[in-house]
C-alpha cells in the first residue's frame, strides 16, 4: 500500500476473534491501511502466524490471549493496548459462534455459549473500550452482527437472538455517545465462508447450513473486513451505523 492509501496511520485497532476467518481478514485489511493492531483470540499458535504475517507487512502487532466470555480478560486486553501500542481508535468487536438448530430438545450450553460470546463479549469489550473514547473525543466501535439480527428463521432462534441483542446493545450506544466525537457501526454479513458452521452441535442445522453455502457463491471473509475498513475510514463528520453484506444470491 502507497503512503495515500494508508488512512489509518497512527491509528490502533483492536480486533477480537482475530484467530480466523473475518477477525483474520479484518486485522490485514487494518494493518494494510496503516494502524497498528492488537490482535485477541484464543488460539495462540494461529495468533502467533497472523502476528507474523501482519509484522513481515511493517505493522505494529500485540498478540492478546483472549476469551471475551471473561471480563478481567476484556478489561486487561483494551489495558494491554492503549499500554503498548499507545492508545485505541478502533475497536472490532468480531468474536462469536452460530450454533444453528432448533429450539425443542436444544442443548441448553449451546445457547449459553452464544450468548456469552455474542453478547457478554460484545458487551465486556465495549465497556472496557468505550471512557477511554469518550474521553479522548473519538473512536470506532464496529460490532459484527449478521443478517440473523433482522430476519427470525426456523433452526436459529438463539443465534437470531442474539444477533438482535448486539443490534439493540449497538444501536443505543451510539445514541448515546454519537455527539461525543465517538462512532459505533454494525456490519451485518450474510454467508460467508468461514469456519462457523463446523461448530454447528445439532447434525440436521450443520449439514442444512453447510448445504446452502454450496448451493451459493458466499462471501469470503476479505469482503466483509472491506466493509469494516470502510467504516472506520470515514471523515470525522460521517458515521456509517449500518452495513448489511449479502452475497448476490441470497435471498433472505
Amino acid at each position: 500500500m502507497t503512503e495515500n492509501t494508508r488512512p489509518l496511520e497512527g491509528k490502533v485497532a483492536l480486533v477480537t476473534g482475530a484467530s480466523s476467518g473475518i477477525g483474520e481478514a479484518t486485522a490485514v485489511a487494518l494493518a494494510e491501511a496503516g494502524a497498528a493492531v492488537a490482535i485477541g483470540a484464543r488460539r495462540r499458535d494461529r495468533l502467533d502466524a497472523l502476528a507474523t504475517r501482519l509484522r513481515d507487512g511493517g505493522a505494529r502487532v500485540l498478540q492478546l490471549d483472549l476469551d471475551v466470555t471473561d471480563e478481567a480478560q476484556c478489561t486487561a486486553a483494551v489495558a494491554r493496548t492503549r499500554e503498548e501500542l499507545g492508545g485505541l481508535d478502533v475497536l472490532v468487536n468480531n468474536a462469536g459462534v452460530m450454533l444453528l438448530g432448533v429450539i425443542t430438545g436444544a442443548d441448553p450450553e449451546d445457547w449459553r455459549r452464544m450468548i456469552d460470546t455474542n453478547v457478554m463479549g460484545v458487551m465486556y469489550m465495549t465497556h472496557a473500550a468505550i471512557e477511554g473514547m469518550v474521553a479522548q473525543g473519538s473512536g470506532d466501535i464496529v460490532n459484527m452482527s449478521s443478517v440473523a439480527g433482522r430476519q427470525a428463521r426456523v433452526g436459529a432462534g438463539v443465534y437470531n437472538a442474539s444477533k438482535w441483542a448486539v443490534n439493540a446493545f449497538s444501536e443505543s450506544l451510539r445514541q448515546e455517545v454519537t455527539e461525543r466525537g465517538v462512532r459505533i457501526g454494525l456490519v451485518e454479513p450474510g454467508a460467508v465462508a468461514t469456519e462457523l458452521t463446523d461448530h454447528i452441535t445439532q447434525a440436521d442445522a450443520k449439514a442444512g447450513a453447510q448445504k446452502m453455502y454450496t448451493e451459493m457463491v458466499p462471501l469470503q471473509a476479505d469482503d466483509i473486513a472491506r466493509a469494516v475498513l470502510y467504516l472506520v475510514t470515514q471523515p470525522p463528520h460521517v458515521a456509517v451505523n449500518e452495513v448489511l453484506v449479502r452475497p448476490t444470491a441470497q435471498q433472505r
